[in-house]
């Protein structure tokens, strides 16, 4: 699996919001899709995990102009392997999990 190579930078405001729910208040500035290589325009880039519950934000955008921070509970499926891995995208996400193949960079950015 190749993974998508687009990148958003956090807004400000959108900083603001995170940081006051993220534990430690720490967050990267920009962050990359988390997705594998697809087609269309929304994007989901990881910004730090919740709580014990299985819950994450994440930042999600679509072109430009729609840019929002959304809680996302975790994917619930394992891998069939003998360390049983757990997928590290959200619940309902589109494309392969992060196990199924290897995780390269897509050469291409935006």
């Amino acid at each position: 699996m190749t993974q998508c190579a687009r990148w958003h930078r956090l807004p400000l405001d959108l900083a603001r919001e995170a940081g006051s729910k993220a534990p430690g208040g720490h967050l990267d500035r920009a962050v990359r899709c988390h997705l594998s290589t697809h087609e269309g325009d929304e994007h989901y880039g990881f910004l730090t995990e919740l709580d014990a519950y299985g819950t994450a934000l994440w930042l999600r955008w679509c072109g430009r102009d729609k840019v929002e921070v959304v809680t996302l509970p975790d994917c619930p499926a394992l891998s069939t392997g003998r360390d049983r891995d757990g997928c590290c995208l959200f619940a309902g996400h589109i494309q392969q999990h992060t196990w199924e193949g290897s995780r390269e960079v897509a050469s291409r950015t935006s």
